[in-house]
């Protein structure tokens, strides 16, 4: 399988995210070894989308010149996408967005209704593609903060061709002193990586598990104060 890991935090490869999403790659390579390129969005030379819609009349070809045709390219080759992000505003860090928004060349003018609402059709095949979202956020609880994030994702990829992983919590997997709770929670996070390349799927029982905090949200919320 090839995997383009797009990652959206400006720490790079040391995101607090990316810990958790090395561990799910390790889990799926545990089942069959595959082709994984990171692509870090913050190196990426990526203008803002001017919404002139050009790339939709004449074929799929922006008229902007920078990364984005190259990333369009990986995008395509590609068997699945992981989007590795921290939570930013509720939403993804803007590097991350910019991406998102120059895939218009990817769909025409043309819309047609899905599942009650209206989308653009394709005009080009990215239908073998999967997608996965690990994202992290600092607060110790998930509700109120992933859930603009969760329907924004669906919304792109479908509910079927997603899986999404948010993890509370996640600034304590870049300190050594949180070893004791950090390593055991990246532990599950690789047999979630299994279980994926396995079925293509999570269980509502391992995504359970992987959205529970790591360490007591009050104890959390002293630590993170500095209590």
């Amino acid at each position: 399988m090839k995997v383009l890991v797009l990652n959206g935090s400006p720490k790079r490869d040391n995101s607090d995210t990316m810990h958790m999403t090395r561990a799910f790659l390790e889990g799926m390579d545990a089942v069959h070894v595959n082709e994984v390129t990171v692509l870090h969005a913050v190196d990426q030379v990526v203008k803002p989308c001017l919404g002139c819609f050009a790339c939709k009349k004449n074929g799929g070809t922006c008229m902007l010149e920078d990364d984005m045709a190259d990333i369009l390219r990986q995008i395509l080759a590609s068997d699945l996408l992981i989007w590795s992000f921290p939570l930013y505003c509720f939403g993804m860090p803007a590097p991350l967005k910019a991406i998102i928004d120059r895939t218009m060349p990817l769909s025409t003018m043309a819309m047609h209704k899905v599942d009650g609402r209206y989308e653009h059709k394709s005009q080009r095949d990215f239908s073998r593609l999967k997608y996965v979202m690990i994202s992290g956020c600092g607060f110790p609880s998930a509700q109120n903060n992933f859930e603009g994030m969760i329907t924004q994702f669906q919304y792109m990829f479908g509910v079927e061709d997603s899986t999404i992983i948010t993890v509370t919590e996640s600034p304590i997997f870049g300190v050594h002193a949180a070893n004791a709770v950090t390593k055991p929670f990246l532990q599950k996070v690789r047999k979630a990586g299994r279980e994926y390349a396995e079925t293509g799927v999570l269980s509502e029982h391992t995504l359970r598990k992987l959205s529970r905090p790591m360490i007591p949200p009050k104890l959390y919320e002293r630590i993170a104060n500095g209590q």
